[in-house]
């Protein structure tokens, strides 16, 4: 009966979402003949590259960025043409309609545009001769590095990262004719092709390095993880665990997509893998569309929230900041998890609103047939938290391993199946091989889009490692007027519109770059202590909310496609549900325990999860005008009161004068507030109750 509302799905609406999660990595996937037989070739060409230098071939790491950026950007033009969609033109200019598929012309800016990448490998000896003195032939590949870097770039993921990134290559040149306020001494072309193309601040900076030796492994093991079936498998096992409770379906949605955007890195992606089953079901039992595409995009955009396998930009705040990824694992755990509880909290409130219950028990699939039926998909997983977590390996190896361990499933699972069935082996094992190779060439298709996004914001970080980094701490403390409260809210508001024409990657080292230092030495200024792991949070955390910020959240536009709701409305109600998630990055900027910053103690850290809990369930319940009945005007200050008492107990025991190492002793205090809204509001739920049955 469950999978019988997948029949009953709007098709147009799935294939409409599969288009936006393509457009997010770039490569549409229509090219046919020779074309597609070379892209599957170098795409499977670039994930061995991958899996053997995380393995057995050693090379310098600039050698290894050049060759990951080459794949990404000859890919690029071989897939996605100049010009999408098919307008019309006008009749003397319609000679330009071959623009909108991929000509002999986009083989040539590929292969020119591959050469130039591997321009720093070819000449590497010549080159590191005379860095900083470069010859018209270096000058001549590193303009066509950064021209087609662009075009490329353009061509994935739309104009907004390269018109800020020529925009601030035009700043570097004109700095000196800018007003005063934003005046810079500018850079000769040399020094700007020498930063860009000759060394590892520019284009071969720390983004593109994490792309090429960690991101595109994770990538990989994601796309081979669903490829295998685990997508599937973690939606009916949700299912199985929640799908009878109140509101069921929702929750089945929150936890299948967690699960599954663990590894998905992409929110897109992850509503398309699960939203196509769970939004049905959603409408089935009684949430209109426009609530049920919500619920999936807010559940699938924290998915990159959530340790210990987060989005492409965690693996980068690990590298600047410069601390092993598992502590940042660990300082994103009690944030992502509370988050999660507070959605799943809101999809009850949702269903106590609608009166509605959940599936009935006879319709759901049963768990342990259910659990048996996949519980081979968790050995790579728990392959790779043994390897991140107890062993404590670098993550790429960690991923590596996993990788290894998943393509075992693959090769054994569909021949042990035909083997149970009578059916005969070689079909079974030479499908599971092409099943591998063709999961290796969709998880290297899957990275054109991060790597061109990462390889072009370096060009931004380029330019402001030239000497920009202090001028732009001036500037932002200028227009905040030296408040750390207001240049949060500037960084905030600047990442999500930001982040309506970026990828979250390409969003958070944009902003990372700009606004992280100064964070820091603002809030030092204002005697606030700001760790530097918060600011990155900050800026990752607002970078992933820009997935379903209307009017151009792609997120909301792929589920309300699925929905049949109107995108507009899917997106802003998306946003309210994610209100419990903007809060907490204003909230760890501040109150350093809930990113476990110098917290080593498994008892303090879990009670500071549950009272971050509480808080955000307060807070949700302030947000969405419910608490186990509906709210009346006074009863929100209350709820509020309670959300600042267990998010900042620091500030509260300041105020009533206690010291800092008894902060904890006034988290009784929101308790209680919470139980008296209990009582206020229990004669209410029991009259709304009574008045149903």
């Amino acid at each position: 009966m469950v999978d019988k509302t997948l029949d009953d799905n709007n098709v147009k609406g799935v294939e409409y979402a599969r288009e936006l999660a393509e457009a997010e990595h770039g490569l549409q996937g229509d090219s046919v003949g020779v074309t597609r037989t070379l892209t599957i070739a170098i795409a499977i060409m670039w994930s061995l590259f991958q899996l053997s230098i995380a393995s057995w071939l050693i090379m310098d790491t600039l050698y290894i960025r050049a060759f990951h950026l080459a794949f990404a950007i000859l890919l690029v033009f071989l897939n996605v043409p100049m010009m999408k969609g098919n307008p019309k033109w006008r009749p003397d200019l319609r000679f330009l309609m071959i623009m909108n598929r991929v000509t002999i012309l986009d083989y040539i800016l590929g292969i020119l545009a591959a050469f130039a990448a591997l321009y720093i490998f070819i000449d590497y000896d010549g080159i590191s001769m005379r860095y900083g003195a470069p010859t018209t032939r270096d000058i001549l590949f590193g303009l066509m590095l950064v021209g087609l870097l662009l075009e490329a770039t353009r061509r994935v993921i739309g104009p907004a990262l390269p018109v800020i990134a020529i925009l601030f290559c035009m700043y570097a040149f004109l700095g000196p004719y800018m007003p005063d306020v934003i005046a810079f001494k500018g850079v000769s072309l040399n020094r700007f092709i020498g930063q860009m193309s000759m060394s590892s601040e520019g284009i071969y900076g720390i983004p593109l390095d994490v792309s090429a030796t960690i991101v595109f492994l994770f990538v990989l093991f994601g796309t081979m993880l669903e490829k295998a079936g685990a997508g599937h498998f973690f939606i009916q096992l949700a299912l199985c665990i929640l799908g009878g409770f109140k509101g069921g379906p929702a929750k089945a949605a929150i936890l299948g997509s967690g699960l599954t955007g663990m590894v998905s890195g992409s929110s897109i992606a992850n509503i398309v893998t699960t939203g196509t089953f769970t939004i049905p079901l959603m409408k089935k039992v009684g949430y209109p569309a426009t609530k049920a595409g919500a619920i999936e995009v807010a559940a699938s955009t924290d998915g990159q929230l959530a340790p210990p396998i987060m989005g492409a930009a965690a693996f980068i705040i690990a590298e600047y900041v410069n601390v092993p990824y598992i502590e940042v694992v660990k300082a994103a755990a009690v944030p992502a998890f509370a988050s999660y509880a507070a959605l799943l909290y809101i999809s009850h409130i949702e269903a106590s609103k609608l009166g509605l219950s959940g599936i009935p028990r006879a319709e759901l699939p049963k768990f342990i047939p259910t659990l048996m039926s996949g519980l081979h998909f968790l050995l790579p997983l728990g392959m790779l938290l043994y390897e991140l977590i107890a062993l404590r390996h670098s993550p790429e190896l960690a991923a590596f391993r996993a990788i290894l361990v998943l393509m075992g499933i693959m090769l054994l699972q569909k021949p042990i199946r035909a083997k149970l069935a009578g059916q005969p082996l070689l079909p079974a094992i030479l499908q599971s091989v092409k099943d591998i190779f063709l999961s290796m060439a969709e998880g290297a298709r899957n990275m054109a889009g991060v790597a061109m996004a990462t390889a072009a914001a370096g060009i931004i970080v380029g330019v402001v490692a030239l000497g920009l980094g202090g001028l732009i701490t001036q500037i932002i403390d200028v227009l905040s007027g030296g408040n750390i409260f207001l240049m949060l809210v500037i960084t905030a508001m600047a990442s999500l519109l930001i982040g309506m024409g970026l990828p979250t990657t390409a969003t958070y080292i944009v902003m990372a770059s700009l606004t992280a230092p100064a964070i820091v030495s603002i809030g030092g200024l204002q005697g606030f202590l700001v760790p530097l792991m918060a600011a990155h949070l900050f800026c990752f955390y607002f970078g992933i909310l820009a997935d379903d910020t209307p009017p151009v959240g792609l997120a909301a536009y792929a589920a309300a496609a699925i929905a049949e709701a109107p995108p507009i409305q899917t997106g802003l109600q998306g946003f309210m549900y994610d209100i419990r998630t903007a809060i907490l990055p204003f909230m760890f900027i501040f109150n350093h325990d809930l990113i476990l910053h110098n917290v080593d103690s498994w008892p303090q850290g879990l009670l500071i999860f549950g009272m971050a809990c509480v808080g955000n369930f307060a807070f949700a319940s302030a947000t969405q005008g419910w608490f186990i009945a509906k709210n009346r005007f006074y009863e929100i200050p209350i709820l509020l009161t309670i959300t600042m008492v267990m998010f900042r107990p620091d500030l509260i025991s300041r105020l009533v004068g206690l010291p800092y190492d008894m902060r904890y002793w006034v988290y009784p205090v929101g308790l209680i507030l919470w139980g008296v809204m209990w009582v206020i509001q229990r004669p209410r739920q029991q009259k709304a109750d009574a008045a149903l049955a």
